[in-house]
C-alpha cells in the first residue's frame, strides 16, 4: 500500500538535546511512511535539502533534516574541539528519532558520517544514499572547497557582497541568491558584519589530516550490507572515475547514477534530477513496517 502524501506545510521545527548539553536544529516532515534522514555537507545547513525533502515527504516518506553541530541553527561546541566520532553519534541520535531504521541521504561530510555510523553504531540505517562522496576523495577538490571557506574570515558588509562571493565560487549557476535565501547561510556577529553560519573552528578541528579517516571508511564500506546508492556529479572534482571504481569494488551490490551537469553540489545544481534518483531508489526498497 502506498504511503499517504504529506503536504509541505506539515514541516515543523524541533530541537534535539545531546548529552553534552549541545542541541541540534531539526526540520521534520511527519508521515506514516518510511523515515528518511538528510545529512548535509561541510559548511552547509539543513536548508540545502529543503526542495528534495519537500518532494520526498510529499511522496509519503517521513523526512527529517538537521544542522550538524557547529552549523546553522545547531549549537557550537564551546571550548571542546569538534570530532568525527561525536558528529557520527549525533547523526545516529537523529536517526533514532524516526522510530525505525530510516534511509540516510548524506552529502559529502554527511555521507562519510553515515558510513562511519553504520559500521560503528549498530547499523542505524536500513538503506543509504551517498551524494558525491566516496571513502577516498580527490584532495584537490577538497582544497578548493576549503579555500573558499577560508577566504572571508572578516565576513561581509552586506548580503549583496556575500552573494557576489557565492556567484564567483559557483559560476555555472545562473542568477544570485536573494537576501532571504542567504539568511539561512549568514549570521550577524558583534562586529556588525555578516559571517557564514558555521563555527570557523570546524576548519581546524575537522580538516587537518582529514585523510587519516580514509582507511577506516574503506573498511567500513566493505561491511555495509544494506541497499546503497551513490549519486555523483558528472562535473565533480571530489569524486573521480578511480574513487568511484574503488567504492563499487568494495560494495559490489551498490548502485551508481550520475547527474551529468552537476558539480559536487549535486542537489543544488540539478535538484529535479537528484530527487528523481532518490525517489526511484526509495520506491524500489523492500517494504518495511512503519513505526507507530
Amino acid at each position: 500500500m502506498e504511503a499517504l502524501a504529506t503536504p509541505p506545510s506539515a514541516a515543523r521545527e524541533e530541537r534535539l538535546e545531546r548529552p553534552d548539553g549541545l542541541s541540534l536544529a531539526l526540520t521534520r516532515w511527519p508521515s506514516p511512511g518510511r523515515g528518511v534522514v538528510f545529512a548535509h555537507g561541510f559548511g552547509q545547513t539543513r536548508h540545502a535539502w529543503r526542495a528534495s525533502a519537500v518532494a520526498v515527504a510529499a511522496a509519503g516518506f517521513g523526512c527529517v533534516s538537521f544542522d550538524a553541530r557547529g552549523h546553522g541553527g545547531s549549537g557550537w561546541r564551546g571550548a571542546e574541539p569538534y570530532d568525527f566520532d561525536t558528529m557520527a553519534e549525533d547523526l545516529v541520535a537523529v536517526a533514532d528519532t524516526t522510530g525505525a531504521r530510516p534511509v540516510l541521504v548524506g552529502a559529502s561530510m554527511g555521507g562519510l558520517l553515515g558510513i562511519a555510523a553504520q559500521d560503528r553504531f549498530g547499523a542505524p540505517f536500513g538503506a543509504m544514499v551517498l551524494v558525491d562522496v566516496t571513502p577516498r576523495w580527490e584532495t584537490r577538490g577538497v582544497e578548493r572547497i576549503l579555500g573558499f571557506m577560508r577566504a572571508h574570515p572578516d565576513g561581509f558588509a552586506s548580503h549583496e557582497e556575500a552573494a557576489a562571493a557565492i556567484a564567483a565560487y559557483l559560476p555555472h549557476r545562473t542568477g544570485r541568491r536573494s537576501p532571504q535565501r542567504l539568511d539561512a547561510l549568514l549570521v550577524a556577529r558583534d562586529d556588525g558584519r555578516l559571517h557564514w553560519h558555521w563555527d570557523p573552528r570546524l576548519l581546524d578541528d575537522l580538516t587537518i589530516d582529514v585523510e587519516k579517516h580514509q582507511p577506516m571508511l574503506l573498511d567500513a564500506v566493505r561491511r555495509i550490507d544494506v541497499p546503497l546508492l551513490l549519486v555523483s556529479g558528472g562535473r565533480s572534482d571530489i569524486v573521480s572515475e578511480e574513487t568511484i571504481a574503488e567504492f563499487l569494488a568494495l560494495a559490489p551490490d551498490a548502485r551508481h547514477v550520475i547527474v551529468p551537469g552537476a558539480t559536487h553540489m549535486v542537489a543544488g545544481d540539478d535538484n529535479h534530477a537528484f530527487t528523481r534518483h532518490v525517489l526511484a531508489f526509495l520506491h524500489a526498497l523492500p517494504t518495511e513496517e512503519p513505526s507507530t
